[in-house]
């Protein structure tokens, strides 16, 4: 295991450089303090997914699905079978004499499907005659079937039987899909959401498509559910829906620009170096109540029930985000191309906050709406009480490569994946120590040294 120390790092991008986002070696708020770091993938890191308590999965190019142990950093099992590429991966909890078992669902660029059991390794199931690659998974508990989406939306049952699918001619295919109430689906496809509904009629199902959403103007590229009544889709310029799960009528659109201002005596621009800054949307998160949309190399926290930003930072990496996850207590952490894991902490603003550029949100609280619209210009951020910064209290350097996502075990760690076809498990060092004091004093007492 390494001791690493965490500091200031040069940006590996163009773009532009703040100060404010290099902390230094003194980084109180951060116990990541520890790394070890694990090798087993000879291609890109893409996928992580928490088996239970102290199992994790990874996957990625080189199609190899490897099951750690996140306490010890082990490769407990070695799952081989795919030939290309995984492309989506998930779990799948189901009953097995009477006890809870959890299952990975894998697709891969090679047309498969596989069902494979991380206790044995075995690839229980397989499907290798698709006609197209999966983009993405989605298990639905209660009906005890899951999706697969690419070209075609397939619903299957838990012996990977295909009970019934739709295809659909698009270049790009389903990339995305969430679950609705009442069993519908929503699926985005290009700049469009799909609606889906099940039809379920003992033991057999239907899919039918019940509506088209073509509210945006560019290739959605981030969709999720925020809570029991909304979801939310983001796009390539930008945009940024909310979307009532029910009747799927908008409920707020915000268009994020991120322009900064030339200076004084000047109008303000949309370039910084003479380049534009990358606007679109590469992720979402939420706890329900906030919403992170991460937009390029910048952070927005949006307050769904105000319908209001609550806190911004135009430049947050120093390259697009990949991956981000709101937390608990205001904290959120997030994960970029630059290599970089960073923490922050919503902190309320005891001063005024940064004012914001014209044309940094659009039109608030659209309700009603599903079909299409021509967006209006975008105005000036209002008043709004309750404005927070956004603040960084922790920079884990470690990887070579752009970090894809993490996942968190809480007092266990953090395992982060990459290009570097690397994954570190990131871990508490005051605790750590702690453990191995005990594991100590314990082996002496067994000895009989005390």
């Amino acid at each position: 295991m390494l001791r690493w120390i965490l500091g200031a790092r040069e940006a590996q991008g163009t773009v532009e450089k703040s100060a404010a986002l290099f902390i230094g070696e003194e980084q109180p708020k951060n116990c990541f303090t520890e790394m070890q770091v694990l090798k087993g993938h000879f291609d890109i890191v893409r996928f992580l997914v928490q088996i239970d308590d102290l199992r994790f999965a990874s996957a990625g190019d080189d199609g190899l699905v490897l099951v750690w142990n996140v306490e010890t950093g082990e490769l407990l099992l070695d799952l081989r079978g795919h030939t290309r590429q995984i492309t989506a991966m998930t779990s799948y909890a189901y009953v097995r004499g009477g006890n809870t078992h959890t299952a990975l669902i894998t697709a891969s660029s090679d047309r498969t499907l596989s069902l494979w059991d991380p206790d044995t390794g075995h690839r229980v199931q397989n499907v290798s005659d698709l006609q197209s690659s999966v983009k993405c998974l989605l298990v639905l508990d209660r009906l005890d079937v899951w999706l697969s989406g690419g070209n075609e939306l397939c619903v299957w049952n838990r012996d990977f039987e295909l009970q019934c699918k739709t295809v659909h001619h698009s270049d790009t295919g389903i990339s995305a899909m969430v679950q609705l109430p009442k069993n519908f689906i929503a699926a985005a496809m290009d700049r469009e959401i799909v609606i889906f509904k099940l039809n379920v009629s003992g033991s057999d199902i239907a899919v039918m498509a019940m509506r088209h959403l073509a509210d945006h103007q560019d290739t959605i590229r981030s969709l999720i559910n925020v809570n029991d009544g909304l979801f939310a889709s983001g796009s390539h310029i930008g945009e940024l829906i909310l979307w009532d799960s029910l009747n799927w009528t908008i409920q707020a659109y915000e268009h994020i620009l991120w322009e900064e201002s030339a200076g004084e005596g000047q109008s303000e621009v949309r370039l910084t170096n003479q380049k534009r800054i990358e606007r679109s949307i590469q992720h979402m998160s939420s706890d329900g109540e906030l919403l992170v949309a991460a937009v390029g190399s910048g952070l927005c926290v949006y307050n769904v029930a105000l319908k209001s930003v609550v806190a911004y930072r135009r430049i947050a990496h120093d390259s697009n985000f990949l991956h981000t996850v709101l937390q608990e207590d205001g904290h959120l952490m997030s994960c970029s191309e630059d290599g970089s894991v960073r923490m922050w902490e919503l902190q309320d603003l005891p001063l005024p906050a940064e004012p914001a550029s014209s044309g940094l949100f659009g039109m608030f609280g659209t309700f009603g709406r599903s079909s299409k619209q021509v967006c209006p210009p975008a105005k000036k951020l209002p008043e709004v009480s309750g404005l927070r910064s956004l603040e960084l209290t922790g920079d884990l350097i470690g990887h070579s490569g752009a970090v894809q996502m993490f996942v968190s075990f809480k007092e266990k760690g953090l395992v982060t994946c990459s290009t570097d076809h690397l994954l570190i498990v990131w871990r508490d060092g005051q605790l750590q120590s702690q453990l191995r004091s005990l594991a100590l004093f314990h082996k002496l007492e067994q000895n009989q040294g005390l």
